[in-house]
């Protein structure tokens, strides 16, 4: 490959305890001079002012100031020299002084005055990953950082410590091919992800267990996939989807997030309509058991968060009892979530200073069975999931215990979705509303003042009834 001058060689250089010179005292030389303290770098600044946060590094003994004036004479032993003044003669005489002496010099967005440039960091220490378009375009650089960002674990550094701290261990074994395919299995399977979850000393049990050649074990991840929108997924849990074997999905988990999952993962789909359950609760619970005990990573997607009506508490009770290792990520549940996109706030201190969450689904017998003393109150906001089949009842019972029938009350249904549509009305009239309005989705039911809101502060964009 042919060098052009935009080409510059990768490099990390290691600044513990040496001197670096940066030229400037604003916003901009502060921007540098947070990245250089990582290094520990000994940090010198010459200027006339320097902002707040520089004066308190200042104050606190974590940086030198030089000089007002910048003399070529600073320079010398210095590894680094950052030419970071809004002063162009001053940021040439920088330059022109350290390459004089063979030192890399950095002049501040002026590639062609630079020796070097600062490139765009992901920092997991000790992993790093430096993101440059060689001084072309910094803000695409920064977009890439910003996507890798989302990639990559806070714990990544931890678990290149741990590999660090356990290579000695690993080096023993012959030949060397095996010595990879042990880290890969380990990578690959439990004991990364023990690492991800605080447990070290899980993850070296695991390692130990490869070294020893028995079999891999499984795991399950709980996840909840929120409401339906699949930009409330969180980073844990859209990697989690990309390396499961198997994933066992509910029928409120959307299509959209559903392509999110690893290609060539297994799906069973185990979701449950009103009166017709796919599969038995049980059954599900002893699935996730048997494939995490083959070896396989099983993914348990759920719709809104698995803690909260889900019936995760269950699931995971039974991986415990079997010694299945298991982690639950939560998700943004229904109703938090679709009050949200709604432009109604669960709680506001004009009107709602405290929210309940309860279930209107009936039991096999058709009878409802809630607390409506306690839900037929002001002051609070009700948020009730699987309302829409006792809708009518749920109103009735609210008005009979004690509150108004033209009480605010909204039903919201595929909420966070491009199909959401909102009724919202009374407790008097929006059960022949909502009929009227044909809606058969997945509904999330909001009582409470609060409902009046949702003119003022709607912005999702939505069907309207």
């Amino acid at each position: 490959m042919e060098a052009t001058d935009s080409l510059y060689f990768p490099i990390f250089m290691r600044l513990r305890g040496q001197r670096v010179l940066v030229v400037g005292g604003g916003e901009v030389a502060l921007r540098k001079i947070r990245l250089l303290l990582t290094s520990g770098a000994a940090i010198q600044i010459v200027a006339k002012e320097l902002c707040g946060e520089l004066s308190e590094l200042h104050g606190a003994g974590k940086v030198t100031l030089l000089g007002a004036e910048f003399e070529a004479a600073q320079i010398e032993g210095c590894r680094l020299v950052v030419a970071a003044t809004d002063n162009l003669d001053v940021n040439r005489a920088v330059a022109t002084a350290a390459d004089a002496r063979g030192i890399p010099v950095n002049v501040v967005d002026n590639p062609g005055l630079s020796s070097f440039i600062t490139p765009s960091i992901i920092n997991r220490d000790p992993v790093q990953i430096a993101v440059s378009s060689s001084g072309a375009a910094p803000v695409l650089a920064r977009r890439l950082r910003e996507k890798l960002e989302t990639m990559l674990p806070k714990r990544y550094g931890d678990v290149a410590g741990f590999m660090g701290r356990m290579r000695e261990r690993v080096r023993q074994i012959e030949p060397q091919t095996a010595r990879r395919s042990i880290w890969e299995q380990f990578l690959d399977g439990v004991g990364a992800e023990r690492i991800y979850a605080g447990d070290e000393a899980g993850a070296e049990r695991e390692l130990l267990r490869i070294i020893d050649g028995k079999p891999v074990r499984g795991e399950v991840y709980l996840v909840g996939a929120g409401p339906g929108d699949p930009d409330l997924l969180t980073f844990r849990a859209l990697r989690l989807m990309q390396q499961a074997d198997v994933v066992l999905y509910d029928r409120l988990v959307s299509p959209a997030i559903m392509d999110l999952v690893r290609r060539d993962a297994e799906r069973v789909f185990v979701g449950k309509q009103r009166n017709r359950h796919t599969v038995p609760q049980d059954e599900i619970n002893q699935e996730l058991a048997r494939l995490a005990l083959e070896g396989k990573r099983v993914l348990r997607l759920k719709g809104g968060d698995p803690f909260i009506f889900g019936r995760g508490g269950e699931e995971i009770q039974t991986l415990a009892a079997q010694g299945v290792p298991f982690q639950v990520v939560p998700g943004v549940t229904a109703a938090s979530g679709c009050a949200a996109y709604a432009g109604i706030p669960l709680t506001h201190r004009d009107y709602a200073q405290a929210c309940v969450f309860v279930t209107g689904h009936a039991r096999a017998d058709g009878t409802l069975t809630l607390n409506w003393d306690m839900l037929a109150r002001r002051g609070q906001t009700v948020a009730i999931y699987m309302g829409l089949s006792t809708l009518p009842h749920l109103c009735a019972q609210l008005i009979a215990h004690g509150l108004p029938s033209d009480w605010p009350a909204a039903l919201i249904e595929e909420g966070t979705s491009p199909s959401q549509r909102v009724i919202a009305a009374t407790l008097g009239d929006l059960p022949q509303q909502v009929t009227a309005a044909g809606v058969s989705g997945a509904s999330m039911l909001i009582v409470g003042e609060v409902v009046k809101l949702r003119e003022q502060l709607r912005w999702f964009g939505e069907s309207q009834a």
